[in-house]
């Protein structure tokens, strides 16, 4: 993944559970590169989401990235089954098991693009020997479990501090948690490619989803 172009990706964690391939659907629609889906189990994190079933069901609607945040442990039971059902990339968690290598070889094998999650509270030296392996760093810039929430402080830096250790690699960095526009350019300065945000665009209905996402963009590249 060499493409350094700024990516809206939208998370269905803050859509209409009881429309989600019309949210998709309009989401793209709207401008959205890629949707994101959470997959949350009850355990690794205290929220219960969503499964390979919702991915294979929505799929039909999505035309280009479905991008699916794995914030289960374990993980590699579902590796599989998450890839049949459509995942263009699949992120873990790197506190979620103990060999992470193996769940990325198994995702690529799988033949989905490999990325590597960090809670905001996990220093950046979990990621030293992954970096290598990865397509994508999803920085989680909120405790994972639940959207709304607002932007931790110091993760700026540490978004900064992540590019720096990528160096020249083909690796994406993805912000995941309380992105707006009022931080999105210091994101992108800061190195990000991929900013996650989920009420910020889907507040206003439909037929603000458009400008919602124009406003996320023009914020990013100002």
């Amino acid at each position: 993944m060499t493409d350094r172009t700024i990516k809206i990706a939208v998370s269905i964690l803050a859509a209409d559970f009881a429309r989600f391939g019309e949210e998709c659907a309009a989401m793209e629609a709207a401008g959205a590169d890629w949707i994101h889906v959470d997959v949350m189990d009850g355990h690794f994190v205290s929220n219960l989401t969503f499964g390979s079933a919702l991915c294979a069901a929505v799929r039909p609607h999505i035309r280009g990235v479905m991008d699916v945040h794995m914030m289960i442990a374990p993980v590699d039971p579902h590796i599989d089954a998450f890839a049949r059902a459509g995942a263009t990339n699949m992120t873990v968690h790197v506190e979620a098991g103990s060999h992470a290598h193996r769940t990325l070889q198994a995702i690529k094998a799988a033949g989905c693009r490999a990325g590597v999650a960090i809670n905001p509270g996990t220093g950046i030296e979990a990621l030293r020997w992954l970096i290598d392996s990865v397509d994508v760093v999803c920085v989680l810039t909120v405790n994972p479990g639940f959207s709304g929430q607002k932007m931790l402080p110091g993760m700026v830096d540490k978004v900064r501090a992540i590019r720096g250790m990528t160096g020249d690699r083909p690796v994406a960095i993805e912000v995941d948690g309380g992105v707006s526009v009022e931080n999105a350019a210091a994101l992108v300065a800061a190195g990000a490619d991929v900013l996650v945000a989920g009420a910020a665009l889907f507040k206003g209905g439909a037929a603000a989803y458009a400008a919602n996402i124009r406003a996320l963009r023009e914020a990013a590249l100002a």
